[in-house]
């Protein structure tokens, strides 16, 4: 695994160290967003329980972003490390299409399932790309918002959905459908209509440019309503810590999607340093058993 690392190894990841650096491990509008969701889950209360499910988010652009050398070794290494680590799987999408299609392949290595997150492409584009993942396929579909990621902009044809759009979507999946990416009350309300089986609350780690807000305000706004359009409410966004999880669940997420922290424990100790960083920041210990599938279809 050789890389350059483009992450300044903060001794905690808040946003401060890379601000301006998009590409990068930086955030929209000099990381403002970013360093809100690190800022924001102390806000809420964090009461006592066991800990939400962790699932490692979808993450693409280890050249640009990252500093790997080669693009397709950052996929088998993280998928790997997750995967021992006893967390849940997904792989992004991204520009070119070997992005997506490294982490399919990294699944299939491990002969494992993750939720396949893709770009709000055509919908026939949608369709293909989820085809190429059948068969390691958790859970399905897109990041609605990043159409408004700076560093896509030029690269490929994103669309703004509508609700008509991911109706269809869903209605072409045998597995359940996962709109990541809910962020403004805009969002929140064509859930009321979509109803996907789960719904990510996203602003893809402060690299969207959106509201100026955080996934845990957003959370705490609207997670009971948003529970009522879909099977489970998932959130991501600068949770560093037991307590961000525990504040997380306290306000309705079913689980929690874990990204740049997961990146700087590869780059520092590969599989065993994405553990330690689990046992030792989160308090968390592997499921006893494999993992089952998250969320049940709905009517």
């Amino acid at each position: 695994m050789v890389f350059e690392s483009k992450c300044h190894f903060c001794d905690v990841c808040k946003g401060e160290g890379c601000i301006g650096e998009l590409p990068g491990m930086g955030g929209a509008f000099e990381s403002e967003i970013f360093r809100l969701n690190c800022a924001a889950w102390s806000a809420y209360e964090a009461p006592e329980g066991d800990l939400p499910r962790l699932r490692l988010a979808p993450m693409t652009g280890a050249q640009q972003n990252i500093g790997f050398a080669a693009e397709g070794d950052f996929y088998p290494a993280i998928v790997g490390a997750a995967l021992d680590a006893g967390i849940g799987l997904s792989i992004g999408d991204g520009c070119p299409d070997e992005k997506l299609l490294f982490g399919i392949e990294a699944l299939r290595e491990r002969g494992a399932k993750g939720a396949i997150v893709v770009k709000p492409y055509s919908n026939e584009k949608i369709y293909e790309r989820l085809e190429w993942a059948e068969g390691v396929t958790e859970a399905a579909g897109l990041d609605i918002d990043s159409y408004r990621i700076a560093t896509m902009r030029g690269l490929v044809e994103l669309y703004k959905k509508n609700a008509s759009d991911l109706i269809a979507i869903k209605k072409r999946l045998r597995v359940p459908f996962l709109v990541k990416g809910v962020f403004r009350a805009e969002d929140v309300e064509m859930m009321r209509e979509v109803r996907p089986d789960i719904v990510v609350i996203s602003n893809h780690g402060g690299r969207v440019e959106t509201d100026r807000a955080s996934t845990a305000s957003v959370l705490a706004r609207y997670g009971s309503e948003l529970a009522r359009y879909a099977g489970e409410v998932w959130v991501d966004g600068g949770l560093r810590s037991r307590r961000d999880l525990l504040a997380a669940k306290g306000l309705g997420a079913s689980e929690v999607l874990i990204g740049r922290p997961l990146v700087t424990a590869l780059l520092r100790g590969g599989a065993e340093g994405v553990k330690r960083l689990l046992a030792e920041s989160y308090g968390y210990a592997p499921e006893p058993q494999p993992r089952q599938a998250t969320a049940a279809l709905t009517a």
